[in-house]
Formats: structure tokens, sequence, C-alpha cells
């Protein structure tokens, strides 16, 4: 059937199909193939037509394929998966690494661990572009599934059946507080120490909130929650107008320790810590610079 595919269906047609199917999203699917929303639309009704049958069910509100449409989807992912192993074949065989790595990560991690890792690898692999977004974590973990970028970095991975996790390092829990509040002047901490104070936490749904919960469960404390943020950039700058104390990731605060706009204390004897993973589908085919990059990662650690 489709050696009748002429040139009109090209590998990037069927790419863009799957990755509409993927994304249930035509703007998605769009913007991953660098084309506009109507030239997907275009694509797909040029496809129908070649086949002369209905691939998307128009009568129902969700997105959803016909019969035809997802044999389509499943033969196409498996052409497209062929000639992404091809491309990366003939790369090795090259020996040059070059391409578009796209990666996606919360903020605490994009600003604070992951530069000194870009700037290793790319001064080794100039030809290489590292592409960053910053998203929250459960946009990561979004974002990779439906193939959207190549490879995620979160912290305290989930494992979910078609991800790869992959361990590359991890980050100490500390006490940050203004230089000022009364416990940035004790020589030892502990977290019972924290019962009922000023809190600046992150929100609900975002990991560290989540272990900084269990720590303070754990040990029975309770804090007043006096601001929660989404981010770990706003949460130092409550801390800098002393509006509270939080338990942030060591690398989150060296800038502002070394400027003496924060304080940095350990939690006692107690040591927690935040792992940090890389995740890509795994069914995702890995070109020679993702693989390098994931190494580089893997090393440095």
């Amino acid at each position: 059937m489709f050696l009748s595919i002429r040139a009109a269906v090209h590998i990037s047609n069927l790419k863009t199909y799957c990755d509409l199917v993927d994304t249930k999203s035509f703007s998605k699917a769009a913007r991953l193939n660098g084309v506009t929303q109507s030239a997907v639309s275009q694509q797909l009704k040029s496809m129908e037509s070649h086949f002369d049958m209905l691939i998307i069910d128009r009568s129902q509100k969700k997105f959803r394929l016909t019969p035809q449409g997802s044999k389509l989807y499943s033969s196409f992912k498996e052409i497209v998966r062929l000639y992404q192993r091809l491309e990366c074949d003939l790369q090795e065989m090259s020996n040059v690494l070059s391409g578009t790595i796209h990666v996606s990560t919360v903020t605490s991690i994009g600003l604070h661990v992951l530069p000194a890792y870009l700037k290793s690898f790319i001064k080794e692999f100039p030809t290489v572009n590292v592409r960053v977004e910053y998203r929250r974590s459960n946009l990561v973990y979004e974002d990779v599934q439906n193939g959207s970028i190549d490879l995620g970095l979160i912290a305290f991975p989930v494992k979910r059946k078609d991800l790869t996790v992959i361990p590359f390092s991890e980050d100490e829990l500390v006490l940050a507080a203004h230089p000022s509040n009364p416990l940035s002047k004790q020589k030892t901490l502990k977290v019972n120490d924290l019962h009922k104070v000023d809190f600046i936490g992150f929100e609900r749904d975002i990991p560290t909130r989540q272990a900084t919960d269990k720590i303070l469960r754990q040990a029975g404390v309770e804090v007043k929650m006096a601001m929660e943020f989404d981010n770990v950039e706003t949460v130092k700058r409550a801390i800098e107008i002393n509006a509270g104390v939080a338990i942030l990731p060591a690398s989150t605060m060296r800038n502002e320790v070394q400027q003496n706009q924060l304080s940095q204390l350990s939690l006692g004897n107690d040591s927690f810590k935040r792992p940090l993973a890389i995740i890509h589908r795994k069914d995702k085919i890995l070109n020679p610079a993702m693989q390098t990059f994931i190494d580089l990662l893997k090393k440095k650690s």
C-alpha cells in the first residue's frame, strides 16, 4: 500500500500526522513541525483525498480517529521510526554530532543545575543546538509523553510505564532564611525548630513541596504557611523580605548566600536529598547528540 504513496506524501507529512494523533492538537502538531495550523489541516485533507477515506471522525466532539485512521497511524509511526533509526545510524557512521535537542525542565533545574552541563556540552559539541523550555513538573511529563520534546529533566522522578527514567544527580534540601531571622543565628538546627514558624512553600502540586510536607509531617512539625509560589525564584524573593523561611535545594541559592542575601542552614544530622532525573519516552529513538548529552549529564554527576 505504501509504495503507492508518491512524493506528495513525504516522511515529514507522516510525522506531522503522528504528532497530530499523539497530541490531539492541530496547533501543537504545527508547532512541533514548524508549519502553520492551516498546513496541518491541508496535509490531513490531502491524505484523506489520497486514500479516499476519512481519517478523523468529525462526528465526535473529542479528537478521535476512524478505524482507517488508526491503521494509518500505527503504520506511519513505524515508517517514521525506521526513518529516524536510519538517520541515527547514518549520523553514527559520519562520526559528527549535529541537530537540535529539545529539553523541557522546571525552573530550579533549568536555571541552577543545567547551565554547567550546557556550557560543557556546547563547548565540546558546538554543532548541536540545545533548546530549553521551562515548564511546571506535570507539564514536563506531558511534553515528553506527547513527543513535543526529546528529553525532560525533573526532580523526584515518578515512574511511568511509557517513560524511561535515568537518575543523574541529587541536591541537598536545606533551610533558607533571611540573615536577620533568629533561626539564622543558631549553630545547629533541627526540623523540630521549624514548629509554628512562618513558612514560604511551593504550590501543592510541585514535587519539592510534597517532599517538604513529608519531612515536616514525619517530624511532627506544623508550620504557619505564609505564602505559596510556583517557582523557586519567587520563594527566594519572599524570604529576602523576611516573610518566612523555606526548605529549598541548596543549588538554587548559592548566589544569594554568597551575597549575604540569604542564610543556608543544614537541617541537623538529617540529610534530605532531592533526586534529579532525565526522562524520555521508552520508544524514543535517541540520536547520537541526545545520547551524548545524556551520557554527559550522568558522567558529570
